[in-house]
């Protein structure tokens, strides 16, 4: 992000030294209308690297939200998985105990 601060404050600098230009410089008129022109240039680049930088943003922003609901996502399955570990684990359990019992019975 400061390189692109960076660029656009020299290009703020060079737009406003383009614009105090004087016409009574005594250049000839076709130097005069390359500096419009090359002053406009910028301007349009100018305008399309906000443009950019502003869907960028919008990217950055939907992006950084789709991240955060992955992750409570797959924070909440593997709530699930440990609760269906644990359940496992409680009915191999019961089902241990319940096979000593048959064999105490049967003995």
């Amino acid at each position: 992000m400061r390189s692109f601060e960076k660029k656009e404050q020299n290009l703020n600098r060079l737009i406003d030294k383009l614009n105090s230009l004087s016409l009574s410089y005594t250049q000839p008129n076709n130097e005069i209308e390359k500096i419009k022109n090359e002053k406009d240039e910028l301007s349009i680049k100018k305008k399309e690297i906000e443009k950019q930088n502003q869907e960028l943003i919008r990217e950055h922003k939907y992006l950084k939200e789709k991240i955060k609901k992955l992750q409570l996502e797959v924070h909440r399955k593997s709530e699930l998985e440990d609760k269906f570990n644990q359940d496992i684990d409680e009915l191999s359990q019961e089902t241990e105990n319940l096979v000593s019992e048959i064999n105490k019975w049967q003995m």
